[in-house]
């Protein structure tokens, strides 16, 4: 097997899995401990609602997984931010962000071949993914279209969840006003050095996905990361200029060689001549940019971190030559006494 002298960190990201979160974790720490010469599992629990929360605070215990870092949320988010709360966390050299139900960690060796020969971000795509309805299939493929019409990359195809980053991709993310939307698309639109492996594995479980969820996440993500729809904005401004001044000439013409025009005709159709739909089409979509810059400014965090913890036991602590000296013994009471001649 191959090793690689690296920090590693491994981001799970939860919901529900309490019937199966220790089997998922002691298979990934029995995959990682050979091939890397440190390593962090961290698991961010994305507020699930059994007690996925105090099985994962067992498994810190002593008896417990070594490595693990735990961050239990309060609310439910999105699955790229919820995977930000580990990432940014994260101390490793390299940092890979795996789905459990979905991404096979068997097949990380051969992405952290490619992270450490010099890619900086290592994108694996999983051929036999998950199954779902015809509508969130088809709001996908239109999503896909029109994303890869805005900025030329196929997030599905060319930004899959699945991946390995350098902790300079990461450093270099945290200084965007918002890296769990940045995240997403950043690693593939960011010019790094990148690498594209595709593996086939049956899905551990199908996960279902809300399709309203996923659409309001869609519409974020290319308002966020384009400015496509402000340059279609203002594309639409011209046309609606241009067909307006071409209508009131038309208006004009009508006034100057028909008679037999109704009354008022001409001035009400100068005062309005299409100006509402124009109106109406740029207060539209102003204020759809009006809602992603107050999301900017936004004063809380996305997120809440409620409860962290860590293992007690460190493999990489008992790597470190430091020896724990116990208190010295007691002095003695007394020094006995001279002997007088």
């Amino acid at each position: 097997m191959a090793f690689f002298p690296v920090f590693l960190s491994v981001v799970f990201v939860v919901r529900n899995q309490s019937e199966r979160i220790e089997g998922i974790l002691a298979h990934a720490a029995a995959k990682i401990a050979p091939l890397v010469s440190d390593y962090e599992l961290i698991i961010v629990d994305n507020a699930s609602e059994d007690n996925s929360v105090s099985k994962l605070k067992s498994l810190t215990g002593e008896s417990g997984l070594p490595n693990l870092q735990v961050y239990a949320l309060t609310k439910e988010v999105d699955a790229d931010t919820a995977s930000w709360v580990g990432l940014e966390n994260a101390l490793g050299d390299f940092v890979t962000v795996i789905d459990p139900l979905v991404d096979d960690i068997g097949f990380l060796p051969e992405m952290l071949d490619k992270a450490v020969s010099g890619a900086d971000v290592v994108f694996a795509r999983n051929a036999r993914a998950p199954v779902h309805g015809l509508a969130y299939r088809s709001a996908f493929a239109v999503f896909n279209y029109l994303y890869k019409w805005f900025n030329g990359i196929h997030l599905a195809k060319d930004a899959p969840q699945y991946r390995v980053l350098s902790k300079r991709v990461v450093n270099f993310i945290l200084q965007h006003p918002q890296p769990a939307m940045t995240y997403r698309h950043l690693p593939a639109t960011g010019g790094f050095a990148r690498e594209y492996l595709e593996y086939s594995a049956p899905p551990t479980l199908s996960s279902s996905k809300n399709l309203w969820d996923s659409i309001d996440r869609g519409m974020r993500l290319l308002v966020s990361t384009t400015r496509a729809p402000m340059r279609l904005v203002t594309a639409l401004s011209l046309f609606g200029a241009v067909a307006n001044l071409v209508y009131s000439a038309y208006v004009v013409a009508i006034g100057l060689f028909k008679t037999s025009i109704a009354p008022g005709w001409v001035s009400l159709s100068l005062q309005q001549s299409g100006m509402f739909f124009l109106i109406s089409l740029v207060l539209l979509v102003l204020g759809e940019y009006i809602l992603h810059m107050a999301s900017l400014t936004n004063e809380g965090p996305l997120y809440h971190v409620g409860q962290e913890f860590t293992s007690a036991r460190l493999t990489q602590r008992e790597k470190l030559n430091i020896e724990v000296v116990g208190a010295a013994p007691a002095a003695t009471a007394a020094a006995p006494a001279e002997r007088v001649a």
